[in-house]
């Protein structure tokens, strides 16, 4: 059965179709039997068919109700696919997860809300093995950048603080319909099971990375000047004339953990 759904703008939905990117994506997936897989907006199936046939059973997470009976009746038969119409923003994933089966997460994830996901994917960590996620390029790039270079910011710092972020590949815009205007990447991310780099109160780790970051050109005295004083950052190994893509993860754990939340 083929699916003609027409993409729509509110959702954000860019089909994947070019039969050669999508063997590349299930290549490096490398999807098992008996593996228990999540897929988040499977849209017309691309990707789906060939999940579901490889490991012998799937959840979908997919908003646009229209695509779910289509979805559906053009799987039929292959395996056991569970379809959940629901928003991933909200959806609770460890739910469907047993203790002893983690979960692997694949999404060809919309651009306008990519980064969002990310976050709300990152909370449920605990319960998931691997991500393989098709992002805008850019976003990508950003995910896995190392400290000092011109991309690296608050998002490098709090994906690697949880994960190993890996870029597989470059998708160009004409293996989606509609094209985008910029071009897409598999990035695979691989939640820490033994942390590196512990953090003692993640909601205080992530206030003072979003601080750091949130005017790139001050210096981490200045940035952080609302949160904490410059006799705490030098006490936490840190120089308060440093700015704060120069800080690796460590560094930011480091000084996280060594100043404890704050009130307010």
């Amino acid at each position: 059965m083929t699916m003609t759904h027409h993409p729509r703008r509110r959702f954000g939905q860019n089909f994947l179709h070019d039969p050669g990117t999508i063997r590349r994506i299930l290549a490096a997936i490398d999807p098992r039997p008996r593996e228990h897989l999540i897929e988040i907006g499977p849209g017309r199936g691309a990707i789906t068919a060939g999940l579901l046939a490889a490991a012998g059973r799937l959840d979908v997470i997919e908003i646009d109700r229209d695509l779910v009976g289509p979805l559906a009746a053009s799987l039929a038969g292959t395996g056991d696919l569970r379809v959940h119409q629901a928003d991933a923003l909200t959806f609770d994933l460890c739910a469907l997860a047993a203790p002893d089966r983690p979960l692997r997460l694949v999404g060809n994830l919309p651009y306008n809300i990519s980064t969002p996901l990310l976050f709300r994917f990152l909370a449920q960590a605990d319960c998931l093995i691997d991500l393989h996620l098709l992002l805008q390029r850019e976003l990508v790039e950003r995910l896995a950048a190392p400290p000092g270079s011109r991309i690296y910011g608050r998002l490098s710092v709090m994906v690697q603080t949880y994960c190993r972020a890996e870029r597989l590949f470059v998708v160009g815009p004409g293996a989606f319909n509609p094209a985008p205007k910029v071009e897409s990447a598999l990035v695979r991310l691989c939640p820490h099971r033994s942390f590196p780099h512990p953090v003692a109160d993640p909601a205080w780790h992530a206030r003072i990375v979003a601080a750091a970051f949130g005017q790139r050109r001050k210096t981490l005295r200045n940035a952080l000047g609302g949160l904490l004083d410059e006799v705490a950052l030098r006490a936490a190994g840190i120089d308060p004339g440093a700015r704060a893509e120069t800080l690796d993860i460590a560094a930011f754990a480091r000084l996280a953990n060594a100043t404890g939340a704050r009130p307010g």
